[in-house]
């Protein structure tokens, strides 16, 4: 496959085997059986590996996918409004609103606008971007969207779990509690400390379209759960 060919098709279930070993993808399974291929990255070990997502270059069908399985789940806990992190949250964000009926979300954003307020935002880190200083920012224009309402925070991926610990840092700044924090994938368990490191309480109100595990190296190219 070359790399613009991943996150591009939603497969029949059974098309792929789940249970590896694997060679040059990840096959997520969503609820329904069906399936996605993942780039697998291999870590700096070189003995592990993670499959990835990048939600804003996967194919529109794939998108829809995921908003259509995430939706009915942060649903559960009667949103009144989402609440997107950046950037790549953001995507899904918008898809789920919109499959949950919404007339909009409320996107957070690291860019600074002269109008905003530098008590309405936190510093945000990423794995992705981890040398890159950034701020997580509340468009104060938004504040009457979510001050008082029920907030489902939702990012692309929770991996490290640093984004997430942002977003909830900069909602506890406002005052408010999300009632459920969404993601398209869960990536293995490595946020679970941090998470729990905010509050205990947060882990049980995540909920995710599919997980995905850490990769062990078995041979050249070729990885296990």
């Amino acid at each position: 496959m070359q790399p613009h060919d991943f996150w591009q098709d939603v497969h029949p279930a059974g098309t792929f085997e789940p249970d590896g070993p694997f060679s040059g993808f990840f096959p997520a399974t969503l609820d329904d059986g069906r399936q996605i291929r993942l780039p697998i990255r291999p870590l700096a070990d070189g003995e592990h590996a993670l499959a990835s997502l990048i939600i804003n270059q996967a194919g529109f069908d794939v998108q829809d996918a995921l908003a259509a399985d995430l939706a009915p789940k942060l649903a559960a806990h009667r949103p009144e409004v989402i609440v997107g992190l950046p950037t790549l949250g953001l995507t899904l964000a918008a898809a789920v609103a919109r499959s949950l009926g919404f007339a909009r979300y409320v996107p957070l954003g690291t860019s600074k606008k002269f109008w905003y307020d530098e008590n309405l935002s936190v510093p945000l880190s990423s794995i992705t971007t981890p040398e890159q200083q950034k701020r997580l920012y509340v468009d104060p224009r938004m504040l009457p969207l979510i001050e008082g309402k029920r907030v489902a925070l939702v990012d692309d991926v929770i991996s490290s779990g640093t984004s997430i610990v942002s977003g909830l840092s900069l909602m506890a700044s406002l005052g408010i509690e999300p009632v459920v924090i969404g993601a398209a994938m869960l990536q293995s368990e490595r946020w679970h400390d941090r998470l729990d490191g905010f509050g205990r309480q947060w882990r049980t109100r995540v909920v995710g379209v599919f997980r995905t595990p850490i990769l062990k190296k078995a041979g050249e190219g070729i990885w296990t759960a």
